[in-house]
């Protein structure tokens, strides 16, 4: 089975997909992952936008509407932060705080979606959490009926004000965990969450969003200059992820040593230091220690 080598979604997003020329790359992945069609009108103007060497500015913001042609801000983002979901709320709040000048009604209020595309897993409980892509909206029920809150539909000035629930006003946050993702394709947004993990795109992929994503973001045809900044970016990210392995192993043999710690403690009436240190493989001078402080 082959593969066309492309480049990587989260550079693309920073440095290719602003371009208007491409934003039908960003409608096809955000249709298949909303399951409607998508058109983004533009994109405005946020942190996305600003040049930072330490590269934290990951996110993009588009005004877009949706299948019955209501506006929604669009966050896509790119995340690396350890309080990620802290960083949602910001962003989304943001985004509905920067959506209505001052002074207008709270009707003109837009609805957010936030997109997150993370390519870590640190901080996540891997035996709890076993999907790839987690969602998650506001929604207000009966506390007894469990029935969703509805606002009745009224007439305003002649014009019929449609009904609205708390899920057409609240965010919704879309998670992609792409190192989670088992390379098990069964839907057209599967094939995007795999070219997110490998770069890639496999030959049997079918559906019209990720053949047009394989067109327009083919590293072969890049030019000479940006094909030298994409590989720094991948020799950066090589270095970011030895970092992140080498706090994970830290965090492991960190683990290991407290509980050598924990059993020398119950073993301290019972054996001698030198047999204690044998058997948790802790030095003779911290048993000792031990012993000092029990």
């Amino acid at each position: 089975m082959g593969t066309k080598k492309l480049i990587r979604f989260d550079w693309a997003i920073k440095y290719m997909l602003r371009n208007k020329v491409n934003f039908d790359v960003l409608e096809a992945f955000l249709s298949n992952l909303l399951r409607e069609k998508i058109i983004i009108e533009e994109i405005l103007e946020s942190e996305s936008n600003q040049e930072a060497e330490n590269r934290k500015f990951n996110r993009v913001d588009l005004k877009c509407k949706d299948s019955k042609g209501e506006q929604i801000i669009i966050e896509v983002q790119n995340q690396r932060e350890a309080d990620y979901l802290q960083r949602l709320l910001w962003g989304t709040s943001k985004a509905v705080v920067e959506s209505i000048e001052l002074g207008e009604k709270f009707s003109g209020v837009v609805k957010v979606i936030s997109i997150s595309i993370l390519y870590h897993t640190m901080r996540l409980d891997e035996k709890e959490n076993t999907d790839f892509i987690y969602y998650g909206s506001t929604e207000l029920v009966g506390l007894h009926t469990k029935k969703p809150l509805v606002l009745h539909e009224s007439i305003a000035k002649g014009e019929k004000v449609p009904l609205v629930t708390s899920k057409d006003v609240f965010p919704e946050y879309y998670m992609i965990y792409v190192e989670k993702f088992n390379d098990m394709v069964n839907e057209d947004i599967d094939e995007w969450v795999y070219f997110f993990k490998h770069g890639e795109i496999r030959d049997d992929f079918k559906s019209p969003g990720i053949l047009l994503a394989a067109k327009k973001l083919d590293y072969m045809m890049m030019g000479e200059k940006e094909r030298r900044a994409y590989d720094d970016y991948l020799a950066y990210l090589g270095q970011e992820l030895g970092i992140l392995e080498t706090a994970k192993e830290e965090g492991r043999e960190e683990g290991r040593e407290e509980k050598a710690i924990e059993i020398a403690k119950n073993l301290l009436d019972i054996l001698d230091d030198e047999l204690i240190s044998l058997k948790t493989a802790l030095s003779i001078e911290k048993v000792k220690a031990l012993r000092d402080k029990a």
